[in-house]
C-alpha cells in the first residue's frame, strides 16, 4: 500500500526545518551567493556563520540524515528525505547546512561502501562532519558523461597506479581536499567493465587544474567557476587506491548516481515552491490595465498549470522515493529516470513563469528567479543528460510489450468485433430479445 503520512514526531522536524532555512539559511544565500561559497572551506567568515548553524541541526538529529547511523545519520528511508529535502530545496547552502551538500554526500557513500579502514579514518570522517569537501571526477572533454568514450587511463606500475588523461566538469575541484576518479583499465574490456575508480588525495603531484570553468551566472572575469578542467600527468597512487574491484568503476558509479538523481529532484520541488509562491504573491500585487494580474486569464494559467505541474512531479518523486524504501534495489530504476526527465523541465517551465509575472524585475539580480532559471540546463545534463534517461525509460517500458502477431494492431477492430459476437452470439442472436434491445 502507498503510504506518504507523516509521523506526528516527523512532521515537529520537518516544522522546525522550515523555520529554521526560511529565517536562518536563506540568508547566507544572499550574504555568500558565489556557488563555490559553500564548499570554500578557508572561506572563515562564511565558516563562522556556518558551523552554529550546523551544530543546530545536529542537536535536531536531523544531520547527514541520508547515511546510517554507524555514520552518524539518522538513516531516514528515501520518503523522509523527500520530505526533509523539499525544504532544503529553498535555499543554496541548506544541503551544506544539513550535510548533504553534492557531491559529498555520493562520496561518501563510495568510501562507505568500499574504502579501506585508513581511507575512512582519513577522508570519510572529515567529510561527513563538514571539515572537508571532495569532487567526483568521471566525465571528460570529448566524451562527457559516455563510458564508452572515455580515454584517461590508469595502468599498474609496481605497487602504485598511474593515471594519465583529462577530466572535465570536476566539480569543486579547487577546494577538494580528494577526488574520486574513474580511469580506464582495461581498454580491451566490455564498455562497462573498462574502467575502475580511484581515490586521489588532491595533493598528489601531477593534478592540473588546467581552468575553472564558469557556467551561466559565473563569471570569469571574477573566477568564479567552480567546475574544473583537469590535466592528470602522470598521478602516482597506492594500489589499495581503487575503490571497488577491477573494472568495477561502472557499478561504483551507479551506486551513487541513482540516490543524487532523486535528491535533485526533491529539492526541486522545494525551489519551485518557492517560486510558485512568489508568483502567486506577485499576481495578488501588481496591478496592470485597470485590474490585478491575478484577475488576467494568462496569469491564471499560469498559476493553474504551475501547480498541476507541480503536484504530478510532487508524487513522481514520493513514488520514487517508496519504491526505493520497499522494493528490491534496482526495481525503481525506471521511476528514477523519470524524475531525472522531469527535474529540468519542471523547475525551468515553473520559474520561466514566475519570472514572466515579475516582468522586467523577474530578469533582473535583485530578485532570485533568474539565477534559478540559469540552473535549468545544468539540471537537465547533471548525472547525465536528459535524453539518455528517457531512452532508458523507453527501452524498460517496451520489455513489457511484444509485436503483434498478425498484420494489423491486436485492437483491430475487425477482428476483435468478430470476436465479441461469437462470445455473445446466444444474446445477440436471440430474436425474442431484439424488442427489449430497441426500447
Amino acid at each position: 500500500m502507498l503510504d506518504f503520512s507523516i509521523e506526528p514526531d516527523f512532521q515537529a522536524k520537518l516544522d522546525w526545518a522550515t523555520t529554521f532555512v526560511r529565517e536562518e539559511v536563506e540568508p547566507l544565500d544572499l550574504l555568500f551567493p558565489h556557488g563555490g561559497d559553500p564548499y570554500d572551506t578557508h572561506n572563515e567568515k562564511a565558516r563562522a556563520i556556518l558551523r552554529p548553524l550546523q551544530d543546530k541541526v545536529r542537536a535536531q538529529g536531523l544531520w547527514a540524515c541520508h547515511l546510517g547511523p554507524e555514520l552518524g545519520g539518522a538513516g531516514y528511508g528515501q520518503v523522509r528525505l523527500a520530505y526533509l529535502n523539499e525544504i532544503l530545496g529553498r535555499s543554496y547552502w541548506a544541503p551544506t547546512v544539513f550535510g548533504t551538500a553534492a557531491p559529498d554526500t555520493g562520496n561518501a557513500e563510495i568510501l562507505a561502501m568500499f574504502g579501506t579502514e585508513e581511507q575512512k579514518a582519513r577522508y570519510l570522517r572529515p567529510l561527513l562532519d563538514g571539515d572537508i569537501v571532495s569532487t567526483f571526477s568521471m566525465t571528460e572533454p570529448q566524451a562527457g558523461a559516455d563510458p564508452k568514450e572515455f580515454v584517461c587511463r590508469a595502468r599498474r606500475d609496481g605497487e602504485e597506479w598511474v593515471i594519465d588523461g583529462e577530466k572535465w566538469f570536476s566539480s569543486n575541484a579547487r577546494y577538494a581536499a580528494f577526488l574520486i576518479v574513474m580511469a580506464v583499465t582495461d581498454p580491451d574490456a566490455p564498455p562497462h567493465a573498462r574502467m575502475s575508480m580511484f581515490i586521489v588525495p588532491a595533493e598528489t603531484p601531477g593534478i592540473e587544474i588546467k581552468r575553472n570553468v564558469g557556467t551561466m551566472d559565473e563569471r570569469d572575469n571574477l573566477d568564479e567557476g567552480i567546475h574544473a578542467y583537469i590535466r592528470y600527468d602522470q598521478v602516482r597512487v597506492p594500489f589499495d587506491a581503487m575503490l571497488g574491484g577491477p573494472g568495477e568503476g561502472f557499478k561504483v558509479a551507479q551506486a551513487r548516481l541513482g540516490g543524487g538523481r532523486v535528491h535533485h529532484a526533491m529539492r526541486t520541488v522545494g525551489k519551485c515552491t518557492r517560486a510558485f509562491d512568489m508568483m502567486c504573491e506577485r499576481a495578488l500585487s501588481r496591478r496592470t490595465q485597470g485590474t490585478l494580474l491575478a484577475e488576467k486569464q494568462a496569469v491564471q494559467q499560469f498559476i493553474a498549470d504551475s501547480w498541476v505541474e507541480l503536484q504530478q512531479f510532487r508524487l513522481l518523486v514520493l513514488h520514487t522515493a517508496w519504491l526505493i524504501d520497499t522494493q528490491p534495489h534496482g526495481a525503481a530504476r525506471t521511476q528514477i529516470a523519470m524524475c531525472k526527465v522531469q527535474t529540468a523541465k519542471v523547475l525551468h517551465d515553473i520559474i520561466q513563469r514566475a519570472l514572466h509575472v515579475h516582468g522586467s524585475l523577474g530578469t533582473t539580480n535583485e530578485l532570485p528567479l533568474a539565477k534559478w532559471w540559469m540552473a535549468a540546463p545544468n539540471l537537465a545534463l547533471a548525472d547525465g543528460p536528459t535524453e539518455v534517461h528517457r531512452t532508458t525509460i523507453a527501452k524498460r517500458l517496451l520489455k513489457n510489450y511484444r509485436p503483434a502477431e498478425g498484420l494489423f494492431p491486436s485492437e483491430h477492430i475487425p477482428p476483435k468485433l468478430e470476436a465479441a459476437r461469437k462470445r455473445y452470439a446466444h444474446i445477440v442472436e436471440d430474436d425474442s430479445l431484439a424488442g427489449r434491445a430497441d426500447s
